[in-house]
C-alpha cells in the first residue's frame, strides 16, 4: 500500500458521490415531468456503486493471510439505473394534456415515481459522504505536511 492510498480511495468516493448528487438533482428537477423522449413519465434514476477490486473481495479478521485482500482500493460507478420497479403516482387532473383519455383511469395523469423527501434524504447522505471523503484527503495532506516538517524538508 502506497502513502497515497488513502487519498486515492477517498478521491474515488468523492467522484462517485458527486455523480450521485448530480443524478439526485436530475430526479428532483424532473419530479413533475409527465412526458419524456422514451415515452411516458420520467423514471427515477439511481447510481449503482461497486468496489474497484477485480474478482471476489474478502475482508475478515478470521480469514487466512493468503485470502485477505487487505485494504480497499475505492469504489467505481457500475451504472445509472432507471427505477422501473416502483409505481408511478396517479393524479386526477382531466385538464392536463397528458391525462388518460379513456378507461377506468380517465382523467388521471401518470406522474413520475420521484419522492422529493426520499431524494432529499439521499442528497444529504451523498453530501455527507462527499464531505467525509474530503476530510480524509485534508487529513492525509496534513499528515504528509507534518512528516515533511519532522524530516526537516521544509526548513
Amino acid at each position: 500500500m502506497s502513502i497515497f492510498s488513502a487519498m486515492t480511495i477517498a478521491s474515488t468516493g468523492m467522484s462517485a458521490e458527486r455523480l450521485r448528487s448530480d443524478v439526485i438533482a436530475d430526479n428532483i428537477a424532473n419530479a413533475s415531468t409527465t412526458r419524456t423522449t422514451e415515452g411516458g413519465p420520467f423514471r427515477r434514476s439511481r447510481v449503482v456503486l461497486r468496489p474497484r477490486t477485480e474478482g471476489a473481495y474478502w475482508r475478515s479478521p478470521f480469514l487466512p493471510e493468503g485470502m485477505d485482500n487487505g485494504g480497499g482500493t475505492g469504489v467505481r460507478v457500475v451504472e445509472v439505473q432507471k427505477d422501473f420497479v416502483s409505481k408511478n403516482r396517479l393524479v386526477y387532473d382531466p385538464t392536463h394534456p397528458d391525462a388518460i383519455k379513456s378507461g377506468p383511469q380517465e382523467g388521471y395523469v401518470e406522474m413520475p415515481n420521484v419522492d422529493i423527501v426520499t431524494e432529499m434524504v439521499d442528497m444529504i447522505a451523498a453530501t455527507r459522504a462527499y464531505e467525509a471523503n474530503a476530510s480524509i484527503i485534508e487529513g492525509s495532506k496534513a499528515m504528509f505536511q507534518r512528516a515533511l516538517d519532522i524530516g526537516g524538508v521544509n526548513r
